[in-house]
């Protein structure tokens, strides 16, 4: 009852009108960035994180994560009307989404999906309304050794439950935790690996490093891959709409199925893009139609849809709750918390309890704004995809240019941005994910302190990671983890290995 009358008090907040004007300028930005090729949740939020500094953090987070509503639903327009997938996770959506627009039913596409994002991502919501709390409760038991092997846990999580080749993931931990490095060290105040450069000092700012990871990084593969926008043109009336929504009801073990996907793949490393493609993948060996998947059909919007949004949704509980990312969406937004000075992690819903209630609202709110929007402005939007990247990429580029020069003033952030663009490009070509190494970035400085902090108080000892029953649990569980997937991988090869031919005797 307790967290009922906090959401309650949230809901309060969040409908105060300039938070409400705030929800809906995120929502058509975000719409905006999702129909943008190479743009996406990431990317939107991370360009366009420095205009929020001079908000207070409620009315920021708010506009940040309707940008991130926003763009979930707009990456469906693209997909289904130009077969251009808006994000990694937007694919499965193309298999059935663009024949539907093909045989003239975009309408009855658009409204499917964007339906099945706003229960996808309300079941996130819901999923973070009654579990984080309880997670964060249950982790101010934790101290320095604990804080540790939550974050030993997540990047173990990340190489042996990855879904990509676990040497690049590690790679890319790798550097990201180097990057984390650079500046004064927070306990000596020695400097590392400045090299003698005054503006490297302060380190790698979060900002222009994600900036130019995800925003210059897009521009550069989309210039290379030189798309033409060719598409089919839509229109959703209400007739449509109402006849796509009575059809629903025949599809709920489905839609709760995808749900459920969602929600574990958000909370665990798999995320929206392995939940997209498992959605789909239950959805066709299940359903009676599952022959028809890939020609046209409905259920083949809804699966990847519903499954993909509940993950990207849920992914912010781990942020919430222990002020670990579970995307790189919720890094993004979980540097933003740190640069407006509050610290994700158990002790926020106790000392930002207004904070975190609005929020949680208005994710509600701001779900709700999304479908009303899109629904109404889908022909304005899909109108977009016809403007010349010729044009498009130079005001994006200036947008991040700006982004980056804003926060510390400084032209050699402008360079550092062109630099991590680069890099990114060079990651996305030789496939490389991002996400592992953003996670490093920000959670890399704080790992190493807590680990510093245990060893201090432990005089040394390494025993203090198996001091108590939580944290030898959880380093057991990382270790076991870490090892799973190599030795899975492993074991399927020695399954697979044709039996040799025995020598005569």
């Amino acid at each position: 009852m307790e967290n009922l009358q906090s959401l309650m008090a949230g809901f309060e907040l969040a409908l105060s009108w300039h938070n409400v004007l705030f929800m809906v300028v995120g929502v058509l930005l975000g719409i905006v960035v999702g129909v943008l090729p190479g743009l996406g949740g990431p990317n939107g939020v991370a360009i366009l994180l420095p205009l929020t500094f001079g908000m207070d953090p409620t009315s920021a987070i708010i506009l940040l994560s309707s940008i991130y509503w926003g763009a979930l639903f707009g990456g469906a327009i693209t997909s289904i009307l130009f077969n251009i997938p808006g994000e990694a996770w937007s694919v499965a959506t193309t298999f059935d989404g663009y024949p539907l627009a093909q045989q003239g039913r975009a309408g009855e596409a658009l409204t499917a999906a964007f339906t099945a994002s706003f229960i996808g991502a309300i079941s996130g919501v819901m999923l973070i309304t009654f579990v984080a709390p309880l997670v964060a409760n249950f982790a101010l038991r934790f101290g320095p050794a604990e804080f540790f092997a939550v974050f030993f846990l997540t990047f173990c999580s990340f190489i042996g439950m990855g879904r990509d080749n676990r040497a690049k993931i590690a790679a890319a931990l790798c550097i990201g935790f180097l990057l984390a490095c650079v500046g004064l060290d927070s306990i000596s105040g020695d400097m590392r690996m400045t090299f003698g450069s005054n503006e490297l000092m302060r380190g790698f700012d979060f900002l222009v490093v994600v900036i130019g990871l995800f925003g210059v990084s897009e521009i550069l593969l989309t210039v290379e891959e030189g798309l033409e926008f060719k598409g089919k043109k839509a229109r959703i009336d209400l007739l449509v709409v109402l006849r796509t929504w009575a059809s629903l009801p025949r599809y709920w073990v489905t839609l709760v199925r995808s749900c459920v996907v969602g929600m574990w793949m958000g909370v665990t490393p798999g995320g929206a893009i392995a939940a997209s493609f498992m959605g789909y993948g239950l959805a066709r060996r299940f359903s009676k139609r599952g022959d028809n998947f890939g020609k046209g059909e409905v259920e083949g919007v809804l699966a990847p849809e519903t499954a993909a949004h509940a993950a990207g949704t849920s992914a912010l509980l781990p942020m919430l709750a222990l002020g670990i990312p579970g995307s790189a969406t919720a890094a993004v937004l979980l540097g933003g918390l740190m640069i407006w000075g509050l610290q994700p992690g158990p002790l926020l819903f106790t000392e930002q309890k207004e904070f975190v209630w609005g929020l949680i609202a208005s994710m509600y709110l701001g779900n709700v704004a999304g479908l009303i929007i899109v629904l109404a402005t889908v022909p304005v939007f899909a109108a977009i995809m016809r403007i010349p990247f010729a044009v498009v990429a130079p005001i994006i580029l200036i947008v991040c240019a700006i982004g980056a020069y804003t926060i510390s003033n400084s032209i050699f952030d402008i360079w550092l941005m062109l630099g991590f663009g680069v890099l990114g490009y060079v990651f996305k070509k030789l496939e490389y994910p991002l996400a592992p190494l953003v996670l490093a970035l920000v959670l890399g400085d704080r790992a190493e302190e807590a680990f510093r902090q245990a060893i201090l108080g432990s005089g040394g000892s390494l025993g203090v990671f198996f001091s108590n029953g939580l944290v030898s649990s959880l380093m057991v569980i990382a270790l076991v983890l870490l090892l799973w997937g190599p030795l899975s991988d492993l074991l399927g090869k020695f399954r697979h290995t044709p039996a040799g031919n025995s020598r005569p005797a």
